[in-house]
């Protein structure tokens, strides 16, 4: 079983994630984690955002980044025609 600790919240945050336990038909644990890793996902992707639009600045490392786009697109298919199923 994982370790756990004690993290101390107002009395209100304690009643919203009773509420949300209570509709999600959840523990509170459980509505704390998702919650949790849904923030992380949430600022990892802001964090790529971030990157990609400081990466846009630069015409040339754009262009860059363009062209190695362009170039793994082609190997998506590699030129190779999709199998067909046969239907009885």
């Amino acid at each position: 079983m994982p370790t756990t600790t004690t993290v101390r919240i107002s009395r209100e945050t304690q009643q919203v994630l009773q509420t949300l336990a209570a509709i999600e038909g959840e523990t509170i644990r459980g509505v704390l984690e998702r919650a949790v890793w849904s923030y992380q996902r949430r600022a990892m992707l802001e964090e790529g955002n971030r990157a990609y639009a400081k990466l846009r600045e630069s015409p040339k490392d754009w262009a860059e980044e363009l062209e190695e786009r362009r170039i793994w697109e082609a190997t998506l298919s590699d030129g190779l025609k999709a199998k067909r199923r046969k239907t009885k």
